[in-house]
């Protein structure tokens, strides 16, 4: 095994360049970002329990501490910050191994009181790299803590990553949660399942009288579940025990295992499990050779349901050179013809993003254009890989459901 030098100070230039295959994550079963919509609400003291209570029931279980500029991971488990990971022959990271997960963040490179001071860009390569970069081996479950909010870390997650789904974390009161939901509904804009809400902070009990007080409201998390129609996974007391077991490096999933909040994880983790299940993404990450139909991905019929989302495809097919089919989770199929899917990009390149005014000439795009290669983004999109040379635009499955009604409309006034 190499060893990185320990003088070295990162970040300063890019980051080591993973070596990666196709997109997928080989070995890994489930990919689980847990997030919030602000700062404060115990979201990365819910990844590590959460993590831990997963592992204690036979899982394998990684954790990325995907907050690159303000990692507290390391903190929270014991591990030495500043101490740069050992390297495998390939130059992908080993993981540092704390109470049966294997953990990465940006802390064990940083130490404490260096800042990383990175620029949007960087953030996303480093966060690449935490997840395809290191050899994590086999596992189940690969947790990710987010920052809060709604920004770069959170898109470069949901366009590149095969993500199982998300937790959101809110705390009672109406400003967390007014938040949390402005951050569930990015997901879902770019069909990440939302496995669930976890409310963090519910009631504190007194030590000494045994009173409990709802110090931030009661409720709210399960009222969101309600109203936005998702599984409530749990909610947490607020104990002074949990802050003191972080600040020491044992969190409280391992240092009080019979407690009340250990035990109100264990019951969260089962219930997460469950609706892991359930959210199974029925495509796979695919890159696919147009012509050649190379790396074509699934054409599911028997996944189709009549209550299925309009949005969510379970097929896609080369019907033939010119004409692109798609099978939604609903049974409704569309075929497009492929100059009309060039004509429909929504790039930078093609339509101008403030007013919408289109910038593409129909006269300037061949009329034998075709893909060249199609590729998935996230659970989202797919991008085309033009023989134009046009390669930039995104097309959300929402939009091509929308492009395909059009067409069908068209198809009918013609007749």
């Amino acid at each position: 095994m190499q060893k990185t030098d320990p003088a070295q100070q990162p970040p300063q230039g890019d980051p080591p360049q993973p070596a990666t295959g196709s997109g997928k994550l080989p070995g890994i079963r489930h990919l689980i970002a847990v997030g919030s919509g602000k700062g404060g609400v115990g979201k990365s003291t819910v990844s590590v329990n959460l993590a831990l209570a997963l592992a204690q029931r036979g899982a394998r279980v990684g954790l990325v501490d995907a907050d690159i500029l303000g990692p507290s991971i390391p903190g929270m488990l014991g591990i030495p910050t500043g101490e740069p990971p050992e390297m495998t022959a390939d130059s992908r990271m080993i993981p540092a191994q704390r109470y049966g997960l294997k953990v990465v963040s940006m802390g064990m490179l940083t130490g404490d009181d260096q800042p990383a001071v990175l620029r949007g860009p960087m953030v996303g390569k480093y966060l690449k790299m935490f997840v395809d970069g290191v050899q994590w081996g086999k596992l189940d479950y690969l947790i990710l803590d987010l920052p809060p909010g709604t920004g770069d870390t959170q898109l470069t997650l949901a366009q590149s990553m095969p993500l199982s789904g998300m937790v959101i974390v809110t705390t009672p009161q109406a400003v967390s949660l007014k938040i949390a939901r402005r951050g569930l509904r990015m997901f879902e804009k770019v069909q990440v399942p939302i496995l669930g809400i976890v409310e963090n902070m519910r009631t504190f009990t007194c030590p000494h009288c045994g009173e409990t007080t709802d110090i931030f409201r009661h409720g709210g998390g399960e009222l969101m579940s309600e109203e936005l129609g998702v599984p409530f996974l749990g909610a947490l007391p607020l104990a002074a025990e949990v802050v003191t077991c972080g600040d020491e490096g044992r969190p409280i999933v391992v240092a009080q295992p019979a407690s009340l909040s250990a035990r109100v994880y264990a019951a969260i983790a089962d219930a997460l499990v469950e609706q892991v299940h359930a959210a199974v993404t029925v495509l796979k990450p695919f890159v696919w050779k147009w012509d050649s139909n190379e790396g074509a991905p699934a054409w599911m019929e028997g996944a189709v349901q009549p209550a299925g989302a309009r949005t969510v495809p379970v097929g896609l097919l080369r019907r033939d050179p010119r004409t692109l089919s798609l099978l939604w989770e609903d049974g409704h199929r569309d075929d497009l013809d492929v100059r009309d899917l060039r004509l429909a990009c929504r790039c930078a390149l093609c339509v101008e993003e403030m007013s919408g005014r289109k910038l593409l000439d129909p006269r300037t795009v061949r009329a034998d254009v075709s893909p060249r290669q199609i590729t998935s983004i996230g659970n989202y999109a797919i991008q085309f890989d033009w023989n134009d040379g046009h390669n930039s635009g995104i097309y959300a499955f929402n939009d091509l459901r929308a492009l395909g009604e059009r067409a069908g409309l068209q198809s009918v006034e013609d007749v």
